[in-house]
């Protein structure tokens, strides 16, 4: 009988235990991202990856595929689909699907490319030249010795600096794209942060689009992704681009746009930071004031023709035709031609008239992020008629919402002079509705930086005119935060707890063992509001989830 007894208390004890231990978590998740499901071999490696899972415990898969632009998908699309959420139903996985960005407005923008956000051009200057009217620079910018034709030794003249000439920056007189000369980066070891950068100040126009173009050739240049152009003005990067360059490659030129806003000075930079080894080369560097390439139309972009004296303003399809670039795409092509004004017979505007256009152009940030504008009403229509198809097409019971790292905003006319902070929870709430219309019992999660002080809810945040800050006192309580992050971030967690939101932890991030993970786990502990975790990779890489559930909640 005592022994029996002892069997039981031990029981208790164990039982106690595990009750206490991270298993009880509603949420054990994999994140599905990078693949295409109209590829058949792209659906079986999902499978592989759900039979992972759930031999590992997990209940849920968050799935991120394009399911906010149904409407634009085909029969096989939807095939592979109905065949995904099967599997997940058979192994008894929830299928909770990842939808509604901001940020990287692709969903949106696969509907309408022109309600991505956009910045103003104020006052450029045209002239009438018979039935057109051409775009003609205001002043002679130019970035001074940009052809790299004149210099003193290893110094080349106008630049402000160029990092420790003769040790990491050279003259070469026999490779260059152009003329007799170019500069050349190496031995970046010499340089304490493995910087290879050349910068000059230029003055410009406040409210303009300029081109900033180089020709760079490399050769065994490590790390990749190192090499960059800047535009800084008042410490805010005018161009957050980066660049995928091949470590070695001929000579290719690289083109970008940016917007001068408020600014009439910049400091543009070229060259690598934390480069490891590797060299590169430098040539033919210009900038440019350009005319309305990727003019937005919109309702909040609003083009203005006027004349430069009177002040007169003239009617789109009375005095001028429509303005459209017909060659409008907002990730590539930047270096071509933009359209010309052209004027009807009818017109009120002469032969040699001087003209001010006012319009907006979207900006591209490193390499495929479009913003939308959160102001625009058609943003809610579109959003309203995928929620639609995707109810009936997953009969969804809970969804991510991503509304992650939301770099531009408050400066299209529909937006701009808005509280940001405000202007994103409308978005939010309305997103909300939108998905519980269909399912008034959908649990909602979502992205946690844009809502926390710690992480990007700052003001001025990248491109934004305005300020983020506050954002997380006009959500929805019950939406539940998924706090992210390769590295662990207790103050978020800490901050999140306090304001009374539940947390889910999306954690990993491609680290190349699992002990971020364990960090996060051991922080988790101090608080009672975290509902899960989600096994996050943005770089497809699913070896370690066996040791994330084990680390979590085997």
């Amino acid at each position: 009988m005592f022994k029996m007894k002892k069997i039981i208390i031990l029981l208790f004890l164990l039982i106690s235990l595990n009750l206490l231990r991270s298993d009880n978590y509603k949420n054990k998740w994999v994140w599905i991202y990078g693949f295409d499901i109209q590829k058949e071999q792209d659906v079986e490696k999902i499978k592989e990856i759900l039979n992972k899972a759930k031999k590992n415990d997990y209940n849920g898969a968050v799935f991120s595929a394009g399911l906010d632009s149904l409407c634009k998908k085909d029969e096989k699309y939807f095939k592979n689909l109905k065949e995904i959420k099967a599997y997940c139903e058979k192994l008894n996985l929830k299928l909770i699907p990842s939808v509604f960005s901001i940020g990287y407005g692709g969903g949106i923008l696969s509907h309408n490319k022109h309600l991505a956000e956009g910045l103003p051009v104020k006052d450029a200057l045209f002239i009438v030249n018979g039935k057109e009217a051409i775009f003609v620079p205001d002043s002679d910018i130019k970035i001074l010795n940009g052809n790299f034709e004149e210099f003193t030794e290893n110094r080349f003249k106008n630049f402000n600096f160029h990092d420790q000439p003769g040790e990491v920056s050279f003259v070469d007189q026999n490779i260059k794209k152009s003329g007799n000369a170019s500069i050349r980066f190496e031995n970046f070891t010499a340089n304490q942060y493995g910087h290879g950068r050349i910068m000059q100040e230029i003055k410009i126009k406040p409210y303009r689009c300029y081109r900033l173009s180089i020709w760079v050739k490399t050769e065994n240049l490590k790390p990749d992704g190192c090499f960059r152009m800047l535009v800084l003005a008042d410490g805010r990067d005018l161009a957050p681009r980066s660049f995928n360059i091949p470590s070695t490659s001929d000579w290719r030129k690289i083109t970008m746009i940016f917007n001068s806003q408020k600014f009439d000075r910049v400091k543009v930079y070229a060259g690598v930071w934390g480069a490891k080894s590797g060299k590169f080369w430098l040539d033919d560097w210009i900038i440019e004031e350009i005319g309305p390439l990727n003019v937005l139309r919109r309702p909040g972009t609003p083009i203005i023709v006027k004349d430069e004296e009177s002040g007169e303003i003239y009617e789109e399809g009375k005095d001028y035709e429509q303005i459209i670039d017909p060659n409008f795409n907002l990730w590539k092509n930047f270096d071509r031609d933009y359209p010309k004004i052209k004027i009807t017979s009818e017109s009120r505007i002469k032969n040699g008239q001087r003209l001010r256009v006012s319009w907006y152009h979207p900006v591209l940030i490193y390499e495929s992020q479009i913003t939308v504008c959160m102001a625009e009403p058609e943003v809610y229509e579109i959003f309203d008629h995928e929620a639609k198809l995707l109810w009936e097409n997953i009969k969804y019971e809970k969804v991510l919402l991503s509304m992650d790292e939301i770099r531009m905003g408050g400066t299209c006319s529909a937006c701009s002079g808005k509280d940001m902070a405000k202007l994103l929870d409308e978005c939010v709430t309305k997103q909300v509705n939108i998905l519980r219309k269909y399912n008034p019992e959908t649990e909602i999660y979502i992205w946690s930086d844009m809502f926390d002080p710690n992480h990007n809810a700052i003001n001025k945040y990248y491109l934004v005119e305005g300020d983020f800050t506050g954002s997380w006192n006009y959500i929805p309580k019950d939406i539940i935060i998924a706090v992210w992050g390769g590295k662990p971030r207790e103050k978020s967690l800490e901050f999140f707890n306090n304001q009374g939101f539940k947390v889910l932890v999306a954690c990993y991030y491609d680290a190349g063992n699992m002990n971020d993970v364990k960090k996060w786990y051991e922080i988790s502990k101090k608080f009672n509001n975290i509902v899960g975790f989600m096994y996050t990779t943005w770089g497809k890489k699913y070896d370690f989830i066996e040791d994330f559930a084990e680390i979590l909640w085997k």
